[in-house]
């Protein structure tokens, strides 16, 4: 998984982020430990969960 960052997030739908959530952690959770995949999808877990939390409820 290439990594999300913040701006990226920001351009997408809500939808397209709980898309990319999912994705992301899936992308952890088989990551082996220690390595750049895992650290990625880490990061790309942060940046969209940070923008859902900056978001107005219900758009």
């Amino acid at each position: 998984m290439r990594l999300i960052t913040r701006f990226d997030a920001a351009s997408r739908s809500t939808a397209e982020l709980h898309a990319l959530l999912r994705e992301a952690f899936n992308a952890f959770a088989f990551a082996p430990r220690g390595s750049i995949e895992r650290s990625n999808a880490l990061a790309s877990l942060h940046n969209i969960e940070a923008e859902l939390a900056a978001r107005p409820p219900g758009l």
